[in-house]
């Protein structure tokens, strides 16, 4: 499950078209009454680039991370996690 994953884990993603993407977990939020994972690529030349996820549940009942569609949604994320970021550095 989707729970199980804590701060510093690695975990892999799937694309569209079957290519396995590690990920390291750098932050979790809670926005609006949904939960986030804020995810950094492992792979060389993408470390700066982080990817923000909604956690779900899918058609079998199961929780999964899925992408943010809504871009107003995406920057509050991005919002809440510059702020997080701000607030560890202090």
């Amino acid at each position: 499950m989707v729970e199980e994953f804590a701060m510093d884990d690695t975990i892999i993603l799937i694309d569209e078209e079957n290519v396995e993407h590690e990920f390291g977990v750098e932050a979790f939020l809670e926005l609006d009454g949904n939960k986030y994972a804020v995810l950094a690529p492992l792979a060389e030349g993408f470390e700066d680039e982080a990817t923000i996820m909604r956690f779900g549940v899918d058609e079998n009942g199961e929780e999964i991370l899925m992408d943010i569609e809504d871009d107003e949604e995406w920057d509050k994320v991005a919002d809440a996690y510059d702020a997080f970021i701000a607030e560890e550095g202090e």
